[in-house]
């Protein structure tokens, strides 16, 4: 067990007139900023300048003029709604940031957005502002970093070798996924994780001590972190000498707890509320220049404090040596090297296409009759076997979402913190406990570090608790892959608590997601397919528990657009125009088709369409849209979930539950809830007229 240890040296030397100087042009930006806009949050820039000096301007390697080059250190703000702070120091040390963006701080299309996003500011790592979040994702990037060094890094050549910082507030250890991505990160031994945490005391609300008296540090020493405690936030050698300490630790990630004052400078608001999320006010900012010796106009930095922030030669210096040693090591080991840069730029292999298609052909040719989990199963013994980047796991659930492969061992960390091996390969597939949402946002910190592609499985039901951390990778335009088991009420005798009835059309609605509801092997593996290939966009695969019978079909590689015709009236004996189009999704198709079958008995012609992907579907062209759902053409949607999401598609019907379900076998629920055959008979003949 780690023991607290006290950081303030006895003989700490008074901060140099310089460093106090680079701390108050942060203050200083950082309340120009937010009157500007009047709209942010000051205090939290103010109170962690001392320590954003410290950290980034004597530890933290990075390169202003290369913002992606791959060993530099990764920084997360998590508590995100500080980010004023972030882009001072991107501003200051030399990124492509300049004065004019902070003036149009949170303004219109402006690359100063009220909190970070990844993508629009140069060095900006992830997307923040719902606390808790940044720091789960600091923990997926270091989890990364850490699988990396173990599979590249070779005596001599230690290509893949940096830190992850994190810079917390109170809000973000008040989230519960801070308790879930903090124990994993002990779990995991990761000692290049070094989380800063700004104990100011004070939230929007007050002083938090009524309502937030956790022993922060007894938590995390509890978690497996080394603790750094009882650090002067204001006191640049203090922060210094703590992140040295942090930097020592072999294998447990580091918390420093630096007591600070929220607004500090500020006569009348510093140290209250009500320096948290409102400009401070002109009369206020006058006093707090004065009291800080800042006598510069708003947005004014002198030239020597510009010089002493500036980063670029440092970074050059930084990036250059890496670069030398990388192409030591690429003389080495070519074969290796080559496969690094390809797994860093996140290109699958030359002859995925191939893979993809021998996949498929070989779930055509088998055509068996399994759950789509299982499906899923087949499709990943495929698919991972061929892609070492992908690194799976569940939120121990892994015998029911079936997510581990022959390729993928389960990850393991020796005692002093090595990653284990078995059969000479790292462990693949994490065990994440019972930690839905810790896990989503973890696998969104290890897919921006690059190098792998990470999914995770749980119940469909459950994707609730993961809700904003999908809704983040779909805002962050990052391959991540959640695989949603138990999809329906076909899950059975677990009952409505386990029954995802609204699920699939509410993660339909979030933008930028590909949700995939498969009916059988094929269409399973094409999802994959198409998660894997997409690079920029997230997918969900909503799988069922039950066996699904497989479908017969002429062409698989219409799959991939979504929605297709999957029988022709003709193929039941009718050789007339479709009168009704029989849309159905997943466990529902089959019935779908059965349907067909009686309606031809009855001498109406049903066409069925197959819709794995509503989401893929939607992007496809018009003309192709008409060519599936043919206008004045009735329509019939048919989906074990609420009805409401199927109007989009101007249907005259909806075969559904709008309501939660109910305890029992699968098949006297479907029958319950009159989701079967017949009853899409009998509602196509009223829709038709016969």
């Amino acid at each position: 067990m780690s023991e607290i240890s006290n950081v303030v040296p006895a003989d700490t030397p008074v901060a140099t007139p310089m460093t106090t100087l680079m701390a108050n042009a942060i203050r200083a930006l950082a309340m120009d900023a937010v009157q500007a806009a009047n709209s942010g949050h000051p205090g939290a820039p103010m109170g962690m300048a001392d320590i954003a000096v410290a950290l980034w301007s004597r530890h933290l390697s990075h390169n202003p003029a290369n913002p992606h080059w791959f060993n530099r250190d990764r920084f997360v703000l998590s508590n995100g709604h500080g980010s004023m702070l972030q882009y001072a120091l991107l501003h200051l040390t030399g990124y492509d940031l300049p004065i004019s963006e902070l003036k149009n701080f949170r303004k219109l299309h402006s690359k100063t957005a009220g909190h970070p996003e990844v993508d629009v500011t140069p060095g900006v790592e992830t997307t923040t502002g719902p606390l808790g979040q940044g720091l789960a994702n600091a923990v997926g990037m270091a989890l990364a970093e850490k699988l990396l060094a173990a599979e590249f890094n070779r005596p001599g050549h230690d290509i893949v070798d940096h830190h992850t910082y994190v810079f917390m507030g109170d809000g973000c250890l008040m989230e519960g996924i801070s308790h879930e991505a903090c124990a994993l990160a002990g779990a995991w031994k990761l000692n290049k994780l070094v989380a800063i945490y700004d104990d100011n005391g004070i939230s929007i609300d007050g002083q938090v001590a009524p309502w937030y008296i956790d022993d922060v540090a007894a938590r995390f020493i509890a978690y497996g972190w080394n603790v750094v405690d009882k650090v002067d936030g204001h006191d640049i050698e203090v922060v210094d000498a703590a992140i040295e300490e942090a930097l020592k630790s072999e294998t447990r990630p580091t918390l420093i707890i630096c007591k600070t004052v929220i607004g500090k400078g500020s006569p009348n608001r510093g140290g209250t509320s009500k320096a948290h999320g409102e400009a401070l006010g002109a009369e206020e900012i006058a006093l707090t220049r004065k009291a800080l010796g800042w006598d510069h106009a708003p947005f004014e930095v002198p030239a020597d404090i510009y010089a002493a922030w500036n980063a670029k030669e440092a970074g050059a210096m930084a990036e250059g040596e890496w670069t030398a040693e990388f192409n030591a090591y690429e003389a080495a080991h070519p074969d290796l090297a080559k496969e690094f840069h390809r797994r860093m730029i996140g290109e699958l292999p030359t002859n995925f296409a191939e893979i993809a298609a021998d996949a498929v052909a070989a779930a055509h040719d088998k055509a068996e009759t399994v759950a789509s989990r299982k499906a899923s199963q087949i499709a990943l013994e495929a698919f991972t076997a061929a892609l070492p980047e992908m690194l799976g796991g569940s939120a121990d659930l892994t015998g029911s979402n079936l997510t581990n492969t022959k390729s993928t061992p389960s990850l393991r960390f020796g005692d002093q913190g090595q990653v284990m091996t078995t059969e000479g390969r790292i462990g693949r597939h994490i065990n994440y406990g019972v930690r839905e949402f810790g896990m989503a946002a973890i696998m969104n910190g290890i897919a921006l570090h690059g190098g792998y592609i990470p999914y995770g499985g749980t119940f469909l039901t459950f994707s609730d608790y993961s809700r904003n951390a999908i809704r983040m990778a779909a805002l962050m335009k990052r391959r991540v892959v959640h695989v949603f088991t138990h999809d329906s009420i076909g899950l059975g005798e677990d009952g409505p608590t386990h029954q995802s009835v609204e699920h699939a059309a509410s993660l339909r609605l979030i933008p930028g997601l590909d949700v995939w509801r498969p009916a059988d092997t094929t269409e399973t593996t094409v999802a994959w397919t198409m998660a894997l290939v997409q690079k920029h966009r997230p997918s969900a695969l909503l799988l069922s528990r039950q066996n699904l019978p497989y479908l017969p079909k002429v062409d698989a590689d219409v799959i991939t657009q979504g929605a297709y015709i999957l029988a022709e009236p003709s193929e039941v004996g009718i050789n007339k125009k479709a009168q009704v189009v029989l849309m159905a999704t997943g466990s529902e198709v089959h019935l779908a088709l059965q349907a067909q079958e009686a309606l031809a008995k009855l001498k109406i012609a049903a066409r069925v369409v197959s819709v794995p992907s509503t989401n893929v579907f939607d992007r496809q062209s018009e003309s192709y849209k008409v060519q599936v759902l043919p206008r004045n053409v009735p329509r019939i949607a048919i989906e074990a979930g609420v009805t409401d999401f199927w109007w989009k598609y101007r249907v005259d019907a909806v075969i559904g539950l709008d309501r939660f379900g109910e305890s029992a076998p699968a098949p006297d629920l479907f029958r319950f809830f009159d989701i079967t055959a017949d009853n899409i008979v009998a509602v196509a003949r009223k829709v038709v007229g016969k």
